[in-house]
């Protein structure tokens, strides 16, 4: 194993949402972690994703009770105000195609930019972004959900491409995508989610299962909450 330090801190940001809320629960109850926090639009600092300056100014304050071992992104967007996932190419438009692209590309994005410094140079380091299994473009053989599908591709991309960067700086730094399975959220309930989905609890204790057993070597990396490396 690969285990954190004692006395590591822990960040999890979109903590409201089911899956943020149950990581940050768990880690919380972890006897090894000194503290975690939970980021949102409502928490202080503040982190609202469609807010820029938010991001790094959340950043920046907590940068002085770091480093912070472990750095989990776990907002996303399925569907909401602008309409449910395209199942045909006559659905697609601007409005649900940025939304969706704000929300689950360019607001990571500025995370991983901003956050990434935060990690120790010289410990083990963690920083992982939820991503979604259906983002695998390999695995793609049912087709739809076009807007979502690709702004969790696209995360993907950016993940992999941040982890070489942060790898010449922080060595034991292990960045990567994990996707959570169908977790009972609000999320996923229009899709029978709560009818099939697990526990969010228990998508939240695999994932971190799987995030401390990983060797820095599996940076840059897509897993499930299995363990299993998963395809582009």
């Amino acid at each position: 194993m690969h285990s954190l330090p004692t006395g590591y801190r822990a960040l999890v940001i979109g903590a409201t949402g089911a899956i943020g809320g149950a990581l940050l629960a768990r880690l919380q109850a972890d006897p090894r972690c000194a503290l975690a926090v939970g980021l949102g639009r409502h928490t202080r600092p503040a982190l609202d994703l469609d807010d820029e300056a938010t991001i790094a100014e959340a950043a920046r304050q907590l940068q002085a009770q770091g480093p912070w071992h472990c750095i989990i992104h776990a907002a996303g967007l399925l569907h909401g105000t602008h309409g449910m996932p395209e199942k045909r190419l006559g659905q697609l438009n601007y409005a649900q195609m940025e939304a969706t692209f704000r929300t689950n590309t360019f607001g990571p994005a500025l995370v991983l930019a901003h956050f990434s410094p935060l990690l120790p140079r010289k410990e083990r380091g963690l920083l992982a972004v939820l991503s979604a299994k259906v983002g695998s473009i390999g695995d793609n053989r049912l087709g739809g959900w076009y807007s979502y599908r690709a702004s969790k591709a696209a995360l993907n991309m950016l993940l992999r491409t941040a982890s070489i960067e942060v790898a010449r700086t922080h060595p034991q730094a292990v960045l990567v995508a994990l996707h959570p399975g169908t977790v009972g959220s609000a999320l996923s309930a229009p899709f029978n989610g709560r009818d099939i989905g697990r526990p969010a609890a228990d998508a939240a204790a695999d994932m971190l299962r799987v995030l401390d057993g990983l060797p820095a070597e599996a940076t840059g990396g897509f897993y499930a909450y299995t363990g299993q490396e998963l395809p582009w």
